[in-house]
């Protein structure tokens, strides 16, 4: 993780959309939109040569959290949710994937492209991966990301939840089976 001094042009942009308390999905929808058409503010932190996917920190408040992530094929988050945090995504290059599980059936999966957004609540769960080499995403929750759960799936079937984090990187869990009981 990279956590850079905010440049003079992501400040400025910050102290306009930022109110002050927690955003709601609109709010953090049209945030993430403004950073990514804005990259002089973020272009500098871009790196695809790390070997894993980069990410760098750049806002954080009381009342938000704004990351930087760059994507390649190899990159996936595993399944994920976001504890108490609402969030958003919006990718400046490339495309990222996005799969929510489905209960009985297979996940349903998305790719999302360059000049797309989305949002989503706390209670979502759902696995990232790059679809493309090359890819940059900004994201934003609110408010400010303390504690993720990481999820595995058993062999049978059953879900499993890891607190972590926000700062641990998110990977792919092995499938392990519950303990006898």
């Amino acid at each position: 993780m990279t956590v850079q001094e905010t440049p003079p042009v992501l400040s400025q942009l910050l102290a306009r959309e930022l109110p002050g308390t927690v955003l709601g999905l609109p709010q953090l929808r049209s945030l993430v939109q403004r950073l990514a058409a804005e990259p002089a503010a973020w272009a500098h932190l871009v790196r695809h040569d790390t070997g894993s996917r980069h990410f760098a920190s750049l806002h954080r408040d009381a009342d938000v959290d704004v990351w930087l992530l760059c994507w390649n094929l190899v990159d996936d988050t595993g399944w994920h949710d976001h504890d108490t945090s609402s969030g958003a995504v919006a990718v400046t290059r490339g495309a990222v994937s996005e799969a929510t599980p489905r209960m009985g059936g297979p996940a349903v999966t998305r790719t999302v492209g360059a000049g797309r957004s989305f949002a989503f609540g706390p209670e979502h769960i759902h696995r990232m991966a790059g679809a493309v080499d090359g890819s940059v995403s900004i994201h934003a929750y609110s408010p400010p990301l303390w504690r993720m759960g990481q999820y595995s799936i058993t062999p049978s079937g059953v879900l499993r939840r890891q607190s972590v984090s926000y700062a641990d990187e998110l990977r792919p869990l092995p499938a392990a089976e519950p303990p006898a009981g």
